[in-house]
């Protein structure tokens, strides 16, 4: 893409990509076999962050606490949920990634992933992933920026996940965690809302 584009969320649907941009609501499709440029779009969230599929529908996130349900054919919006955890919303959703019939999104500058029913907006549970940067930085690896990365291989049923400026890919198992608190959660996982437009 041109220069002047920030290139963010990227998700493959049949045989093209759609992908987002950062600070337009400007979109892009390609074509999934040499990456040449489809077309472009239009869409009608306010920003372009996180972006995904469940085969049938994008799902799309622009920062703030709220999931879109778009229609690839015309990038409308079908339907949006705040999302919120125990009566709270959670803010700057960024990168997504539908996996097993939840929508995962990464919260912007955490470590956490929230999954997130996508029919009522309400997030089921979260993904603690503080070891990984924890590790990173520890190791001496000097610049590493946040965790944004999530990718799902639904053949083998894998889960990949980096950040920015980060030297590695994680290919990570879940186990359930140790009962965390809430008050945990909130402090791990939860952000006050940021506004960069």
């Amino acid at each position: 893409m041109a220069a002047s584009y920030f290139g963010e969320g990227l998700t493959l649907l049949h045989d093209k990509l759609y992908q987002v941009t950062w600070l337009t609501k400007t979109g892009f499709i390609y074509d999934k076999k040499n990456l040449s440029e489809v077309k472009q779009f239009i869409h009608s969230m306010q920003d372009g962050w996180g972006l995904a599929t469940d085969g049938n529908i994008l799902f799309g996130s622009d920062g703030s606490s709220t999931l879109y349900l778009m229609d690839p054919k015309t990038f409308k919006v079908i339907s949006k949920h705040i999302e919120t955890y125990n009566g709270h919303e959670v803010y700057n959703l960024n990168e997504l990634e539908f996996v097993n019939g939840e929508v995962w999104a990464n919260i912007w500058t955490s470590d956490c992933f929230a999954r997130i029913s996508y029919t009522d907006g309400k997030v089921v549970g979260w993904i603690l992933l503080q070891n990984l940067s924890e590790n990173l930085i520890s190791s001496g690896q000097a610049g590493v920026d946040v965790l944004n990365g999530i990718a799902w291989d639904d053949v083998d049923r894998r889960i990949f996940v980096t950040g920015k400026l980060w030297p590695k890919l994680y290919e990570i198992e879940l186990h359930p965690a140790e009962k965390k608190s809430e008050r945990s959660i909130e402090r791990l996982c939860m952000r006050e809302p940021l506004h960069l437009l």
